[in-house]
């Protein structure tokens, strides 16, 4: 029985890999000037971060619709039997609960499984990847699901931030905190925890900022696959692949770039770097949580639980 994957453009795959891997995506949308566009359809991110740079626009994201997902599930099972959909955490988008509703509207045509990624951007991407990997070399859904859950629990992301503007901008943290960061020019860093964005500590240039994600990976001994994924700097994304080909093959290194849903809350300038650990074989599959991030310095941003994101 044929298995398709699919997500939602959160993932930020990029689309060599959409089309190598037949992986289906389905697009969220993106609020810009009061008018609503699919992302990667109607408009580009080029167009978007232009506009947050160039007019200071404020650009929010909605999850897609119900009726979005049962399309692409009619679509898929064309020639397919079966199909799982890894989306965005719920902790940050209803985009799982719109797949899950689409259920009802394609109800007998098929098996379709919704599972919860626990991440965003590249860490729902890795995952993706690999259960893509599963479907075309004929694992059954069972076994693909049970890969996939037991990938997110080996998938870690961090990210860095250019300015503290935008965090700013959407009510993440307060206003003299916010200042205070502009003066001290610092860096802000961000993780995925359990599904939620957290505060990763801080750097004092952009550089030490790089440093401190490279030092992040460097303590994993076991690495699959890695994921690159930049809002407006594809030249430092390029730089730090070929910085990390000293610690994994290059091939296992993807570049993407930063989709709305984080792009927008962080803005300009962010950075982030997502891997999969090797999955240990079934019959040893400890997860080990005694792994610790690189130490970051003393000083803490404030509280940055951050707000849905693409609702």
């Amino acid at each position: 029985m044929a298995v398709r994957i699919m997500t939602d453009s959160t993932a930020d795959l990029p689309p060599a890999l959409i089309k190598e891997l037949e992986i289906t995506v389905v697009p969220v949308y993106v609020n810009l000037h009061g008018r609503s566009y699919r992302e990667g359809v109607d408009i580009s991110l080029d167009d978007i971060y232009r506009e947050m740079v160039d007019n200071d626009a404020t650009v929010t994201t909605s999850q897609p619709a119900p009726a979005d997902f049962a399309e692409a599930y009619r679509q898929l099972m064309k020639d397919a039997d079966e199909i799982l959909s890894i989306n965005i955490s719920t902790h940050l988008s209803s985009t799982c609960s719109s797949a899950i509703k689409a259920q009802e509207l394609v109800d007998g045509q098929g098996r379709i499984e919704v599972i919860d990624s626990a991440s965003v951007s590249m860490g729902t991407g890795l995952i993706t990847i690999a259960a893509a990997r599963l479907a075309q070399a004929g694992a059954s859904l069972p076994h693909i699901l049970d890969e996939t859950k037991r990938a997110i629990s080996h998938t870690h992301i961090w990210g860095l931030l250019d300015t503290l503007k935008y965090v700013l901008r959407s009510g993440r943290i307060g206003k003299a905190k916010a200042l205070l960061g502009s003066l001290l020019a610092i860096k802000p860093m961000i993780t995925v925890k359990d599904g939620e964005i957290n505060p990763a500590g801080m750097a004092r240039t952009r550089q030490k900022g790089l440093d401190k994600l490279v030092a992040n990976l460097e303590s994993f001994a076991d690495i699959d696959e890695v994921g690159i994924a930049h809002s407006t700097t594809p030249d430092e994304a390029q730089t730090l692949r070929q910085r990390l080909s000293t610690v994994l093959d290059i091939r296992r290194i993807h570049l993407s770039r930063l989709g709305p849903a984080v792009g927008t809350h962080t803005g300009p300038g962010t950075l982030v770097l997502t891997l999969r650990e090797k999955l240990p074989a079934v019959e040893n599959a400890i997860v080990n949580t005694s792994k610790k991030l690189v130490e970051l310095p003393s000083r803490h941003l404030p509280h940055m639980s951050i707000r849905p994101l693409a609702r």
